[in-house]
């Protein structure tokens, strides 16, 4: 965490209900963590005995924290690895250190030049089925006021109908929002 940075500290405390169920089902897996920032679904997957995390994001400082995170947390920083890249222009490599029980996808909503998520998620969602194990599992979040739970739900059907919907994991009652709508939203889906 920074608590000095302009924006973003570091730590998403709305998404701890997200990496709680990681911790709770990351036993034995290997885990893909997209658009990983400064990593907290791979400590939680770590802590809960994942036995692989792939970190990928395109800024190498956010993962230099992510990996600070681990060390910061008495983890095996052995079992994570750390990619600074183009998720759109790296999917062999990513492709090559898998398969993956759990993929996880929270992208941001918008960052200059390089992700749009009302443009650009339709084509992560299209690439995971590829990813995964035979069982493997999707953590898709979305967290704008522009797009609705169904706006992820409808692109994972047109672009992986292959994965189904299980559910969407609540928000801690402390992030409430009028329109849940509006909120963050972490929806699990299947191969």
């Amino acid at each position: 965490m920074n608590l000095k940075s302009n924006q973003n500290s570091g730590l998403f405390l709305d998404m701890r209900l997200g990496r709680d169920w990681v911790r709770e089902n990351a036993a034995g897996k290997s885990v893909l963590n997209l658009f990983a920032y400064t990593c907290g679904f791979s400590v939680a997957a770590i802590a809960g005995g994942a036995t692989q995390v792939v970190n990928v994001d395109m800024a190498r400082s956010s993962l230099n924290r992510g990996r600070d995170n681990h060390h910061l947390n008495n983890l095996d920083v052995s079992k994570a690895k750390f990619l600074a890249h183009d998720i759109f222009k790296s999917w062999g490599k990513i492709k090559r250190m898998g398969p993956y029980d759990i993929v996880i996808s929270d992208p941001p909503s918008f960052q200059k030049g390089s992700f749009a998520l009302t443009k650009d998620y339709q084509k992560i969602l299209r690439r995971l089925p590829e990813l995964l194990t035979e069982d493997g599992l999707v953590l898709a979040c979305a967290n704008s006021p522009a797009v609705t739970s169904e706006f992820v739900i409808d692109a994972m059907k047109e672009n992986a109908p292959d994965l189904k919907y299980v559910r969407r994991l609540d928000n801690p009652e402390e992030f409430a929002d009028v329109d849940p709508e509006a909120s963050l939203k972490v929806q699990l889906f299947k191969q």
